[in-house]
């Protein structure tokens, strides 16, 4: 089987696993961009062509214009995200899993000659079948691949927590960590949620809630124990 998971390591030092985007869904979400892009140049033309060989030149302008930045601002002002990529459910980050900048962007998008030659990106589909990330030629200069944008979980559920006690002392970056996770549990996703109590080791060790445990064990820390203490 075609392994498309990459593994990325973030400057914190978090390892990610990103499901890399193949040939077939990156040409269709170009083919969306393309057609946007053709839908605004005869839009343009219409209302430029009653102005002569002034409004032929602000056309080649603007069309200079649209055809080199129009993916770099999409690219780094929306989430690595142009129209087509969207809609497809793609994004454009650095190697590193971090957003595109817009060096990155810029490199990726002027190497697209290079990646058209010889005829309809001959270059750029032979560089995406022999690289295991599905790079082509801009995407290895520019230190880019193109993933699939993670979709939303469905958020932890506020319930009522009731106060628990840490096993064991704690020193203060741990409970400031315990406060930092509770005040952010509730806009998680429930598999994200569960996923970080987990890596508290003992703290939760034996808890069947472990997300709920330590929102207990931040309330008791903040001092709100009124409420009865979890078994």
């Amino acid at each position: 089987m075609l392994d498309t998971i990459y593994a990325a390591d973030t400057p914190e030092g978090i390892e990610l696993h990103l499901p890399v985007a193949g040939p077939v869904s990156r040409a269709l979400a170009w083919a969306i961009d393309f057609l946007i892009r053709v839908i605004i140049y005869i839009a343009l033309a219409t209302m430029l062509v009653g102005f002569g060989s002034a409004g032929l030149g602000i056309l080649m302008i603007l069309t200079f214009a649209m055809e080199w930045f129009y993916p770099v601002l999409f690219e780094v002002k929306r989430h690595g995200q142009t129209p087509g990529k969207s809609a497809l459910g793609l994004r454009v980050i650095h190697d590193d899993g971090t957003p595109v900048g817009w060096s990155a962007s810029m490199i990726r998008n002027l190497l697209r000659v290079a990646d058209f030659l010889p005829l309809f990106y001959g270059f750029g589909l032979i560089s995406i079948m022999f690289s295991k990330q599905f790079k082509r030629l801009g995407d290895h200069a520019a230190g880019t691949l193109v993933v699939y944008a993670e979709k939303p979980g469905k958020p932890v559920k506020p319930t009522s927590i009731a106060v628990q006690r840490p096993p064991y002392p704690l020193r203060l970056e741990e409970q400031q960590a315990i406060l930092a996770f509770e005040e952010q549990s509730n806009r998680l996703a429930q598999e994200r949620a569960e996923e970080l109590a987990s890596l508290t080791g003992p703290l939760v060790e034996g808890q069947p809630r472990p997300v709920e445990a330590l929102q207990g064990m931040a309330h008791w820390l903040t001092g709100d124990r009124g409420r009865s203490p979890l078994k």
